[in-house]
């Protein structure tokens, strides 16, 4: 044999050691895949249909979400209008309830200085008598201011104690 002959019959040699390990290389993946369990195409189907019912309701919960903190904002603002408007009113109220007072003051001091001028002499009676109907008009105009003051706080304080009593525990 001359050495290109035992050249070629290591090449070969080599091709079929090669060709041998393909073989079992290809026999192992035959073998893996028959060793793999196989897939039910209606359990696979059953679970695309499953994900897609949970995604359907979870883009669902996405959107009730949003509607709800869309309300609790709304809900957050008509409050707070609620509350400033409220607020306008008892200032209104309290600079009304300060002038009637002021009112009242004047009135007696003009009650009394009416009575000691007729107490001298020289006061005329119908004169004193539309000051005292005078201050009678005031004094019940500071009992309606008082009244009205009472419904102004009643009516202030009924929505805090229902949405307290609702919504307390939350």
């Amino acid at each position: 044999m001359s050495e290109s002959e035992a050249h070629l019959d290591e090449l070969q040699g080599r091709i079929q050691t090669a060709l041998d390990r393909i073989g079992d290389a290809v026999a192992g993946i035959d073998s893996a895949k028959a060793a793999a369990p196989q897939v039910d195409p209606a359990a696979l189907m059953a679970l695309q249909q499953a994900l897609e019912s949970e995604k359907l309701a979870n883009a669902q919960l996405e959107e009730r979400l949003r509607t709800l903190k869309a309300r609790q904002e709304d809900a957050a603002n008509q409050t707070d209008r609620a509350l400033a408007d409220q607020r306008a009113a008892m200032v209104q109220l309290d600079q009304d309830l300060q002038r009637l007072r002021m009112a009242n003051d004047q009135l007696r001091d003009s009650n009394r200085a009416l009575r000691e001028a007729n107490e001298t002499g020289v006061g005329e009676p119908d004169l004193i008598n539309s000051a005292m109907q005078a201050e009678l008009d005031a004094l019940r105009a500071a009992r309606s201011v008082d009244r009205s003051e009472a419904d102004a706080i009643v009516t202030a304080l009924v929505p805090l104690v229902a949405n307290g009593a609702s919504g307390g525990d939350h």
